[in-house]
């Protein structure tokens, strides 16, 4: 009697979990973040990568356009879009870059920056990553296009190239 119990449990057991397996293979939840594009930017404050300032939504609002921009040192795409970052520093009329320096240390970014050149208006420090996360960051190189009202216009997954390069310029001229 003991042994068919135990036999009884054991199989109820199995086909419990071979069923939960079988149920989270058929799910497709695939994490995606183009659901933030409409909405508006959560409140975030960051320290300023070299000066004494808070880098925040409020530094948002004061220009018509800002585009966010994630990257690091070590970060190989960050270096293919660093030339459009860098044209759009000069070509954009009605837009201020702010360059969220993503799991890095601060002197690996300087150098980047002294090397290549600096892109933004405003540099920030997300030395553990965890402000990045509430922007839907999942990997860098991404940046966010963001009006003055806070409201997310578009999100940039991977280097920017040359067609979204001239995207943020027609939205933004």
């Amino acid at each position: 009697m003991k042994k068919n119990l135990l036999k009884i449990i054991i199989s109820v057991l199995a086909i419990f979990i071979i069923g939960t397996f079988y149920v989270s293979l058929k799910k497709t939840e695939i994490y995606d973040t183009k659901n933030l594009v409409g909405t508006n930017l959560d409140n975030f404050e960051l320290n300023s990568l070299n000066k004494n300032l808070k880098i925040n939504q409020e530094l948002v609002k004061k220009s018509q356009y800002t585009l966010i921009n994630f990257w690091a040192s070590w970060c190989a795409p960050c270096r293919a879009e660093h030339k459009y970052l860098i044209n759009l520093k000069r070509n954009a009329k009605n837009l201020k870059l702010i360059g969220i320096n993503f799991k890095d240390e601060k002197k690996n970014a300087n150098k980047f920056l002294s090397e290549f050149g600096d892109p933004y208006h405003y540099s920030a420090a997300d030395s553990e990553g965890k402000v990045s996360i509430n922007f839907g960051v999942y990997g860098i190189p991404e940046s966010i296009l963001v009006n003055n009202d806070l409201k997310i216009i578009k999100k940039f997954i991977g280097p920017l190239n040359q067609e979204e390069y001239t995207s943020i310029l027609s939205l933004t001229n």
